[in-house]
């Protein structure tokens, strides 16, 4: 014998019931026993429950609803059921019931009043309406079946709205009823009756418990729920997207899914089938080829998913007793929990360090105030004198559990839970574990509740695959460049790295764009440009939080100091950063400091390899020799790749305004070249690595040894440069021909010695490594104490937005896999 339920919503349209009638047909035609429990045709219940109310409260549009919901009958009937005697019986019988639910709701009406007795009544006719129906539909079909009235066999007693079911009596109910009907039964759900054949209802959701009261009742081979969902998903999809279906749980499992919140399983429904080890299946209406999930007691250790599931629960209140008058006194939990049960208090968890001062627990937010005020009277005394402090409450607070039977065999559970959550910059509040260690519950604030679980879903589900979040402010040329170079390698990093990259967020100057999915990177120009979102930093920078979302990365492609002051925040929300952007670690000494520390507070990254050398790995390597515990003695750079592509190509026979055009129009400088020529953006650069290298240095304290004629910096536009540049050819052609006469080249070069550092042109001959540079490349040279004979070289292209990008690119591969 198979029981099979099926919900509201699998009975929603009589096109849904088709399906079912075709599921069920299959059952029958393979010799299967079987018995069937309808729930309400979807959307019914809340129906009833307004007709009800609205009656109660002497508003006559009552009628309104009723003849809807007599019509939908009557519809479902006629599309279901062929023409004919059986469609005649049936639409009369209907018509029959229907009266007493109009005569019954008139009565409400005229006495204004609906008591809990009288809507189980009210409430009883929408199970008994879709049954009959499809009990009619499937002999029209060729299956034969009775309609059952389960009033007839489940017995509870009268507690109206939630009635508590007589199992004795019942189970013996089900087994004379169903050894007189060899029929397939075609049964009511939700409802019941108690002594006297009052109607009674088991609680919302509860045509499960009816199935499982049948399947225990009958010793069933299996009970099946159908719903509209591919049975027991890890995690709730509308908050984790990619949760999918669990295979096989146990009971227990399954039991504190439930108590999480996990809405396709009705907590009572568990209890009798686990009794009498009934395998349960939760299968869906709408994929019926799926095998779903199995709960039964077997144990699924060899699978190797000690974590079953992830869940939570959204908003509690956090309250906690503490004081040393607690330490070592019997008796003060059963006060406690005494005074919150006599107030019909539940409390959600319970949590108390070995040290025995202080004891916290959870309870709905709704439930804090009573709650604090009942411990308050039972620990008066205590209170009074001091020993005891005064009840303390906290809100906004969530509860998230990782939950798996066999978590006790597998050691490292708790350690990837609470890693996971540190990485994320979720701090837990409380901490809850039971010695069965059937779940690890954690408190935290609520408006982190999406972010945990996403998080812990990861670490213990999708360990292989891990999701980065990317929010990129410019995406001109570099962050334009940064953007394709994802597309092109996403692929890859996802089968050979483990790292999906989605960028949930863009802007520039004028427009932005997000999308909590991520931005289809093949029309992302497009998607930005037609946004209707003007462009926001600070508005930005809120949605980034606001999304809260688990493995958040914020990429500033700019080189705007607007954007650089929001850093602090940003990092203090626990979001790694990757910039090319020099302002923030050339700014004062204090604030690169303080930045590096808010990063190392929260657990995050900031990243900044592209201030110095684009793509190449500059200060990686300065901070490996010295965390190897080499002394650095000298560092020489050429640092500009404009000035580097500059110099390398002035040469005999082109003239310095010709070659710097040129590198202009190469896209080498900026669109005003006094920025690469007046070695300031090579002061800034020397500046970080000075800083990386543990020296203490400010802006000013950095000389720059011009070389432009005043003319070239006093002019007024950007044609006025190029102009003045032109006009001092003589002066630009006198500093080569000196550095040619020595068989030397020029080089602008950024050095540190000591404590000292400086920029300035100078001339270099053939035995030095900056002669033989081409290109636009950088060469950055370390002397230290293990490389002082041979110093250790550092060359490539120090500019151009490709190298940029990618070394970002490499920032943001980097903070993935730190976040394993």
């Amino acid at each position: 014998m198979k029981v099979l339920k099926f919900g509201g919503s699998s009975v929603g349209s009589p096109n849904r019931i088709r399906g079912i009638i075709e599921i069920l047909k299959n059952n029958y035609a393979s010799g299967d026993h079987f018995t069937v429990v309808f729930s309400a045709f979807g959307g019914v219940t809340d129906s009833l429950l307004q007709m009800g109310r609205l009656a109660s409260d002497g508003d006559d549009s009552y009628g309104e609803i009723f003849n809807a919901f007599t019509q939908r009958h009557q519809d479902a009937i006629a599309e279901l059921i062929p023409a004919g005697e059986l469609r005649e019986e049936t639409a009369s019988k209907m018509r029959q019931s229907h009266e007493v639910l109009k005569n019954l709701l008139y009565g409400i009406f005229l006495v204004r009043e609906a008591s809990l007795r009288s809507m189980d009544y009210v409430l009883s006719f929408g199970e008994r309406s879709s049954a009959y129906i499809i009990s009619q539909t499937l002999n029209a079909a060729g299956v034969p079946t009775e309609y059952l009235d389960a009033r007839k066999v489940i017995n509870t007693n009268r507690e109206f709205g939630n009635a508590r079911v007589d199992f004795e009596k019942t189970y013996a109910r089900i087994r004379d009823f169903y050894g007189e009907h060899p029929k397939a039964q075609i049964v009511t759900g939700f409802i019941a009756s108690s002594k006297g054949g009052l109607t009674t209802t088991l609680g919302r959701g509860g045509s499960d418990y009816t199935a499982s009261l049948l399947a225990a009742g009958l010793k069933a081979d299996a009970v099946e729920i159908w719903t509209d969902v591919n049975g027991v998903l890890t995690a709730d999809p509308r908050r984790v997207k990619k949760a999918f279906t669990i295979p096989t749980m146990t009971y227990a499992e399954a039991m504190e899914m439930s108590h999480f919140g996990a809405k396709v399983i009705y907590p009572p429904t568990l209890l009798p089938v686990m009794q009498r080890k009934v395998p349960l299946y939760i299968k869906n209406t709408f994929n019926p080829g799926f095998e779903g999930t199995r709960i039964s007691d077997e144990s699924s250790l060899l699978d190797g998913t000690a974590v079953k599931g992830i869940s939570s629960i959204n908003g509690v209140a956090l309250l906690t007793l503490s004081g040393s008058g607690l330490f070592g006194v019997p008796g003060i939990s059963a006060r406690l929990f005494e005074s919150l049960a006599s107030a019909g208090i539940n409390v959600i968890l319970i949590t108390q360090g070995s040290s025995e001062h202080a004891i916290s627990f959870a309870v709905k937010p709704e439930m804090a105030n009573r709650a604090a005020r009942k411990v308050s009277e039972a620990f008066e005394f205590e209170i009074e004198r001091g020993i005891v402090d005064p009840v303390k409450t906290e809100n906004d607070l969530s509860v998230v559990a990782i939950i798996g039977e066999d978590m006790r065999y597998q050691p490292g559970i708790s350690g990837r839970l609470f890693q996971a959550l540190g990485k994320n910059g979720v701090n837990a509040v409380a901490i809850a574990q039971g010695s069965s260690e059937l779940n690890i519950s954690v408190v935290i604030n609520r408006e982190n509740e999406n972010k945990a679980l996403n998080a812990l879903h990861e670490a213990f589900f999708l360990s292989d695959v891990k999701e980065l979040h990317l929010f990129v402010v410019g995406v001109g040329l570099i962050g334009g460049t940064l953007i394709e170079q994802i597309k092109e390698q996403n692929p890859y990093l996802i089968e050979k790295k483990g790292l999906e990259i989605k960028v949930v967020g863009m802007a520039n100057s004028r427009k932005m764009l997000f999308d909590e999915e991520g931005i289809e990177l093949d029309n992302w120009k497009d998607r930005l440009e037609t946004s209707e979102v003007q462009s926001d930093l600070p508005i930005f920078i809120g949605r980034m939080r606001d999304l809260n979302l688990s493995n958040t990365i914020f990429v500033d492609n700019t080189a705007d100091d607007k954007v650089t002051s929001f850093y602090e925040a940003i990092l203090d929300e626990s979001i790694s950063i990757s910039t090319p952007n020099k302002i923030a670690t050339s700014s004062s000494y204090l604030q690169y400091q303080r930045l590096k520390k808010i990063a190392d507070r929260r657990g995050v990254q900031f990243l900044y390899e592209t201030n110095v050398g684009a793509g190449l790995p500059v200060i990686s390597t300065l901070r490996d020799l010295m965390d190897s515990g080499d002394r650095i003695l000298k560092i020489e750079g050429v640092l500009s790749g404009s000035l580097s592509y500059i110099f390398n190509n002035f040469v005999e026979g082109r003239s310095f305004y010709q070659v710097v055009e040129e590198a202009r129009d190469l896209g080498f400088t900026e669109p005003d070249p006094r920025i690469d020529l007046s070695g300031k953006d090579v002061k800034r650069k020397i500046l970080i690595l000075s800083r990386e290298s543990g020296v203490e240095l400010e802006s000013d304290d950095i000389k720059i040894d011009g070389f432009l004629p005043e003319s070239v910096l006093m002019a007024d536009s950007i044609e006025a440069v190029f102009s003045a540049l032109e006009s001092e050819a003589d002066h630009f052609e006198n500093l080569r021909l000196e550095a040619a006469k020595e068989n030397k080249v020029l080089r602008m070069i950024a050095s540190l010695e000591g404590e000292v550092a400086s920029v300035g042109l100078q001339a270099v001959g053939a035995d030095h490594p900056f002669y033989n540079l081409s290109g636009s490349d950088n060469m950055i040279v370390f002397t230290t104490a293990r490389y002082k004979e041979r110093p250790l070289v550092v060359r490539g292209p120090g500019a151009g937005a490709e190298v940029t990008a990618a070394g970002v690119f490499a920032e943001i591969i980097t903070i993935g896999n730190s976040l394993s």
